[in-house]
């Protein structure tokens, strides 16, 4: 396999994974340039995640892309900090890895600017660091580096940003990010990461032995069903964005919020016990929220 094979393997792996999203990134019914910046945006969301959770696929291309050798390829900062310069090419000269080729396009076609896409590395840098989150406050703070700058990107690449749409996102864009905690505490515990704020645990006598059982207990389920209900409020506080656009944006922000509402019934529907796995929605599920979204109903 020639050196340009690998590279569009590693591409290619890295935007399949779309497919297991919560909410649709680039939906068939969006103009093809909206659906290929989104889905550059996406790529280079989706590789930063994933070398800040150790989650590159196997065999060191990435690193190599990157220019990091293979031992120093064992640890996320050093990865993070290569990722970093190459993103700065992105702005200013021809990046090595595949997927900030086909970001910088939609770089210059939308005149995105590098602070979100900075943040975002920002976040997984942050992962390599701290591992607990004290109160819900400091929750919100990271998902202001960890998922608040997608959503800004989604406006700008569809040339929609304005103030209050930006507020309105990021509302939403830290809810998504809290229900995918809520999904994903098992997980993040082996990596020994906690996203339920200590303030809470505390609160709900939830000890971390309680997160590594096989089947949540009466006071976890109860925690995460607060946790829940907090992100449906954050996500009804950002619904009125998809009624101040019209057209295919509006059915793209109707399918985010509509994925985060169904999460949040696939968790309900589990009794609030997401240790056995990440409770995910059925598409039946999702359309009906979709509707509701689409119709303002909260």
């Amino acid at each position: 396999m020639t050196g340009t094979d690998t590279a569009r393997e590693t591409e290619r792996a890295t935007l399949d994974k779309a497919a297991g999203e919560n909410f649709p990134v680039a939906p068939f019914f969006l103009p093809r340039d909206w659906r290929d910046d989104l889905m550059a945006v996406y790529g280079f969301a989706r590789l930063v995640d994933d070398i800040g959770d150790g989650d590159l696929a196997p065999g060191g291309a990435d690193a190599e892309l990157l220019g990091v050798s293979a031992t120093e390829a064992e640890d996320r900062l050093v990865l993070l900090d290569a990722f970093e310069t190459d993103l700065r090419r992105v702005f200013d000269a021809t990046p090595h890895h595949p997927l900030l080729r086909r970001l910088q396009p939609a770089v210059r076609r939308r005149s995105l600017t590098p602070e979100p896409f900075l943040r975002l590395i920002a976040a997984n840098r942050q992962d390599q660091l701290v591992t607990r989150y004290e109160t819900y406050d400091d929750l919100l703070a990271y998902c202001e580096l960890s998922a608040n700058p997608v959503g800004r990107l989604v406006l700008a690449v569809t040339g929609t940003a304005t103030p209050e749409r930006i507020r309105l996102s990021d509302r939403i864009c830290t809810a998504l990010q809290i229900i995918e905690h809520l999904q994903d505490v098992a997980e993040d515990l082996g990596r020994d990461r906690i996203y339920l704020p200590a303030e809470d645990l505390k609160r709900f006598q939830v000890q971390q032995a309680d997160l590594a059982m096989t089947t949540a207990g009466a006071r976890l389920r109860a925690l995460v069903a607060y946790e829940a209900e907090r992100a449906r409020d954050l996500l009804n506080e950002g619904a009125p964005l998809v009624g101040s656009v019209h057209g295919r944006l509006r059915l793209l922000l109707a399918g985010f919020v509509a994925g985060g509402r169904a999460a949040i019934g696939a968790i309900a529907a589990a009794e609030y016990d997401v240790l056995p796995g990440p409770p995910k929605p059925g598409k039946a599920q999702l359309l009906r929220e979709v509707g509701s979204t689409l119709r303002g109903e909260g």
